[in-house]
């Protein structure tokens, strides 16, 4: 034997300090030996077991138990294993162990050699892990009702907008149809007034006659707004026709014109650059006469309102300025969106708050976009740049 091996215990002090508790019992139970692991869990001297039955160490159930499962199974296969038992101590509480056992044959006959171990820790470790398989099972039925919660909401919230729109689709569908019956009443209203203007009139007549005919013009421009907003609202945009003409003879001509129609304002038409712009004609002067519009409802009129066309690098660039009331900046993100105002205050000559929509719109179809400043020093511009196809030579 190698000197550096240190000398083990003897045999009786092995058996009787082991880690856990043992037993050897004759086949019918009655124990031959025990030691101190064993006999200090019960509460017990080792020697006092000796002689004892095994089985009377053990509850009711653990009889039963011992006598149909595991005293058989020793019999039959010669051991078993992890088999958990509960004894009594004499303080009248259960002690649980789990318990491993092997049959012998000797030559003086069988014996049952028994390993029992506390089952303290691992009953704590399994309710832990117990525990804990609950909880997660309570979470995880907290998570499906939670699914099934939002999935409902979700079949909710989708049926909702498609009942919204719905709604919306038809009334859009109302618009677009009210707007185009109103266009024929509105033509008859504007040749008959044209055509009684051309006679002997009196002065009153003459401006009432007037009146007339401006009503049925804003209107006219009312309803065609209502019908680009259906067809945009519709996602078929609103349709151009785009030609190559004088972007500026075009500036002119619609301020012309509506200088006739806001006689209580000073337009002033300033250009810049030559050539050519591939752009659709009457839908720049529907922009150049919804800006002028905003411009005479919401500007200061005893200062005028400058509408500039600039031809540069390649752009067709529109802007109206006017001095008067700022747009709030919180308002300017949705400025653009229909039914949006950049003001509360009042005015007759404001429609149902389309203008800057269709406006975006039309420059969007061209390809282009649309912006504006307002600063209380400068005044409110908007611009609007077009694609420009054609220079003059």
């Amino acid at each position: 034997m190698p000197s550096d091996l240190q000398p083990l215990p003897d045999v009786q002090q092995l058996f009787d300090d082991a880690p856990c508790g043992l037993v050897v019992t004759k086949e019918d139970g009655t124990i031959l030996r025990a030691n101190r692991t064993f006999s200090q869990s019960l509460g017990c001297d080792a020697q006092a077991l000796v002689g004892r039955r095994f089985q009377d160490l053990l509850t009711m159930g653990g009889r039963i138990f011992h006598q149909t499962h595991w005293a058989p199974l020793m019999q039959m296969q010669g051991s078993v294993a992890e088999v958990k038992l509960d004894l009594l101590h004499p303080q009248k509480r259960t002690v649980t162990m789990l318990l491993n056992g092997v049959r012998r044959e000797h030559a003086s006959g069988a014996f049952y050699e028994l390993a029992l171990f506390g089952t303290t820790d691992r009953d704590k470790y399994e309710r832990e892990l117990l525990n804990a398989r609950r909880t997660a099972e309570a979470l995880l039925k907290e998570k499906t009702a939670a699914e099934e919660a939002l999935r409902r909401a979700q079949d909710e919230l989708n049926i909702a907008y498609e009942k919204s729109q719905r709604r919306a689709s038809f009334a859009e569908q109302m618009v677009a149809i009210v707007s185009h019956d109103l266009k024929n009443p509105l033509t008859a209203i504007k040749m008959a007034s044209q055509i009684l203007a051309r006679g002997e009139r009196t002065e009153r007549e003459s401006k009432m006659l007037g009146h007339i005919s401006q009503s049925a013009d804003r209107a006219d421009r009312l309803v065609a707004d209502l019908l680009d907003f259906a067809l945009a609202r519709a996602g078929r945009g609103i349709s151009i026709a785009p030609t190559s003409l004088d972007f500026h003879a075009l500036v002119s001509q619609s301020v012309d014109e509506l200088r006739v129609a806001f006689i209580q304002a000073t337009l002033i038409h300033q250009s810049t650059g030559s050539g050519l712009a591939f752009i659709d004609a009457d839908r720049v002067q529907q922009v150049i006469g919804n800006l002028v519009a905003n411009a005479v409802a919401y500007g200061d009129l005893t200062q005028p309102i400058t509408i500039t066309s600039r031809l540069e690098d390649d752009q067709a660039v529109l802007s109206v300025h006017n001095c008067g009331a700022i747009i709030e900046q919180a308002l300017m993100a949705a400025l653009f969106e229909p039914m949006t105002r950049g003001t509360a205050i009042q005015s007759d000559a404001r429609s149902v708050g389309l203008g800057l929509f269709i406006i975006r719109e039309i420059a969007w179809s061209h390809g282009g976009e649309v912006s504006v400043t307002s600063v209380a020093e400068q005044g409110t511009t908007f611009t609007v740049v077009l694609p420009a196809t054609g220079k003059a030579t």
